[in-house]
């Protein structure tokens, strides 16, 4: 059974490789605090039993989190977490800026926008504040 902390969810429709999409949902969980030095990422067994991926898709996520600096696999323990990229202070439940778009994002809702229109609206927006040479 997977942890509480995490759950994999995968879209074979993306586009976006399955390793990827992994790699890029534990950096999410990290930035968002849901992840923290210390937590133990679920198993591989874990993840294919709840996604019906390949296990090797898994580790291979996994070496490119410990690459990264980001885990640390512990032989016979599993895989844990090393680092934080969240600032309690921006990504909290109580943090200003997240009420703020919690808020924004209401009366997106309200207007009528769907999750596409959203999606839209916060790429454009955010490209002009953070130009493609910005991110990484």
């Amino acid at each position: 059974m997977l942890t509480d902390v995490i759950e994999f969810r995968i879209d074979r429709r993306s586009g976006v490789s399955t390793y990827v999409q992994i790699i890029q949902q534990v950096k999410q969980a990290m930035r968002l605090g849901l992840l923290n030095p210390g937590d133990r990422l679920p198993s591989a067994r874990e993840v294919v039993e709840a996604t019906a991926i390949n296990p090797n898709t898994v580790l291979k996520a996994y070496r490119e989190l410990e690459r990264d600096g980001l885990a640390q696999g512990r032989r016979g323990l599993g895989t844990f977490v090393t680092k934080s990229l969240s600032s309690e202070a921006t990504t909290g439940d109580d943090a200003p800026l997240r009420q703020e778009l919690s808020g924004w994002m209401d009366r997106a809702q309200q207007s009528g926008l769907v999750v596409e229109d959203v999606d839209a609206l916060y790429v454009a927006v955010r490209d002009e504040h953070y130009p493609a040479e910005e991110r990484s």
